[in-house]
């Protein structure tokens, strides 16, 4: 089967380099399945996993608070902002974190702006989807 390189990049390092299958991101518009002959695009990412199928067929899921991927092609190149990998998230603690946002998001005259708490909300529950599809593909 045909591959693509894809490079999957943070604002603080390199995560990943390397040929792949396909690739599923979560664009401002929904899934994003990316394989090699895909049409150039350019899309702004959602938080949310990113899904890699490698050569070998294995998979690598990673969290992404957000970002951009652009489809060249020969290459797909995402700029993350935070880019994390599924396995090293803690589900309790985004569980947890969801539980946060929401009382802040539920307590309107507190000290945290309604958006910015929204955002946490989005940011933790994208987290939580995440640690949740990692353990469905590994059926734990």
């Amino acid at each position: 089967m045909a591959v693509v390189s894809c490079e999957i990049v943070s604002a603080n390092e390199s995560i990943f380099t390397g040929s792949v299958k396909m690739l599923v991101v979560t664009g401002s518009a929904g899934e994003l399945g990316i394989m090699p002959g895909h049409a150039a695009l350019l899309s702004d990412l959602k938080p949310g996993p990113v899904r890699i199928v490698k050569e070998d067929d294995s998979e690598e899921v990673y969290y992404l608070s957000g970002g951009y991927v652009e489809v060249q092609p020969n290459s797909i190149a995402v700029l993350a902002d935070t880019a994390i990998r599924a396995d090293s998230i803690d589900e309790a603690s985004a569980a947890e974190a969801v539980k946060d946002a929401e009382s802040a998001v539920g307590n309107k005259g507190g000290d945290i702006e309604y958006s910015k708490a929204a955002s946490m909300l989005a940011e933790a529950t994208a987290q939580l989807r995440t640690v949740r599809a990692l353990k469905k593909k590994l059926g734990k």
